[in-house]
């Protein structure tokens, strides 16, 4: 499977689209691409009405996915630093079909400050193959990247790490059983893109991310592959249930090692909540709350727990506990990520708690997250639930607090973006910085 199959399949088909040269599309979008001025020639050109896109959707529309990552920000580089960008691409219309063309890219100003830019389209009368731009291995590589969101995956590493720590500062398994902690590792990974491919499949399907033009990317609004055209709907489904497939296998192999069928437990929560977030008929995400609770759950206590039982063959209430403050940034995460959200979550019925809220008291919840992460991991470790190394965490209250700040103040603007990667770089520093705390506590006494 390729990340540009459904392309290469319409293009082959039509090969040229012979356009009246003198027509021009005129297209201007801001800073983030959504699109703002569409003019005739550009209802002529691409095919939709300018109803359908100010306002709506982002230029990428208009361009094969594997042209966007690859290419399109070095053109908007040169665009910027010299004023203009001239070349020739392919771009796709509404019938699916792609066609040569030459584009002119221009920043546009306001008061001396950029605020998009202005694309002028030329359609070529040539083959669409003539005019296509190489994209590189790295490329397909970064594709594979956006389709599986894997940088989130350290919302998953983080709970394994905290999970594998506490079981060496314990003595809970001596030697270390590095192969079970790998299968681990492989399996919860595995099930996390598993989640992430479910999730884009079925926000796509059920129209959440289609009327979503608010996003944040790449860190709300799904991943967009399947709009750009690295994969189809099947694809993404496909992927799904191969990741789950792998997760699956992985857990057998290790339930198999452990001879302790319990494990079962852990993969069994985990598949349901990965399956059911977004999938009807439960729709968890969509249900007040429960998404919230399962995201906390599901990237904390139980990720930890189960990585005790994984390594040990056992588990205990404390097992579960350390996982607390790392399940509750995971959820601080999801959390930031719903603002830029919370117009299309609302119109598509999809009811999470910031919709429930809305956006300026739905900020309270954030700091509450905030201060219950903080707060459970230094009372753990003071209470002697936790070792003491687990004070480490409070390494990550300053980037705490300057992301609650900028929520505070931008909540309802496009400046919340910083917030919305630092929460992520804060789930992190951390969880690492906690994990690294037990493991030092081992050699502390």
């Amino acid at each position: 499977m390729k990340p540009s199959a459904s392309f290469g399949k319409i293009y082959g088909a039509h090969p040229r689209r012979r356009v009246m040269s003198q027509t021009k599309s005129t297209i201007t979008c801001d800073l983030e691409g959504r699109i703002e001025t569409y003019n005739q020639g550009a209802e002529e050109i691409f095919g939709y009405r300018p109803e359908e896109v100010i306002g709506k959707k982002r230029v990428s529309l208009f361009s094969p996915g594997l042209i966007v990552l690859g290419h399109v920000g070095a053109w908007l580089k040169t665009a910027r630093e010299q004023g203009e960008y001239e070349g020739r691409t392919v771009f796709v219309g509404k019938d699916g079909k792609p066609f040569a063309a030459e584009i002119r890219i221009t920043p546009t100003f306001r008061d001396g400050q950029q605020i998009g830019y202005c694309g002028v389209t030329t359609p070529l009368d040539a083959p669409a193959e003539s005019v296509m731009p190489e994209s590189s291995f790295m490329t397909q590589v970064f594709a594979w990247l956006v389709i599986m969101r894997l940088p989130f995956l350290t919302a998953t590493l983080v709970p394994v790490l905290i999970g594998a720590a506490w079981v060496a500062a314990k003595g809970l398994a001596s030697p270390f059983p590095w192969l079970l902690f790998a299968l681990t590792m492989v399996g919860a990974c595995a099930l996390h893109v598993a989640a992430n491919t479910f999730n884009d499949y079925f926000d796509w399907t059920s129209g959440t991310d289609k009327v979503n033009n608010a996003y944040f990317q790449p860190y709300s609004g799904g991943s967009r592959s399947m709009e750009l055209g690295l994969i189809s709907e099947r694809g993404m489904l496909t992927v799904g249930l191969v990741s789950l497939a792998i997760a699956s296998a992985m857990g057998l192999v290790v339930m198999s090692l452990i001879r302790q069928p319990a494990l079962v437990l852990f993969g069994a929560a985990g598949a349901f909540s990965a399956f059911f977030y977004t999938a009807p008929p439960l729709r968890l995400a969509a249900r007040k709350g429960l998404g919230e609770l399962f995201i906390g759950l599901n990237f904390g206590p139980l990720i930890t727990a189960g990585t005790v039982m994984a390594l040990t063959g056992r588990v205990a209430w404390q097992d579960f506990v350390i996982g607390l403050p790392v399940g509750l940034l995971t959820t601080a995460i999801l959390w930031i990520n719903q603002f830029p959200d919370e117009d299309s979550d609302r119109v598509s019925g999809k009811h999470n708690l910031v919709v429930v809220l809305g956006k300026e008291r739905a900020r309270w919840g954030y700091v509450a997250l905030m201060a219950a992460a903080f707060g459970i991991g230094a009372a753990g470790a003071v209470m002697g639930v936790f070792p003491l190394g687990a004070l480490a965490i409070l390494g990550g209250l300053p980037l705490a607090v300057s992301a609650s700040r900028t929520l505070f103040r931008h909540y309802a603007d496009r400046e919340l973006v910083s917030a919305n990667a630092a929460t992520i770089n804060l789930q992190l520093v951390a969880g690492m910085l906690m994990a690294a705390g037990i493991l030092a506590s081992k050699w502390a006494g």
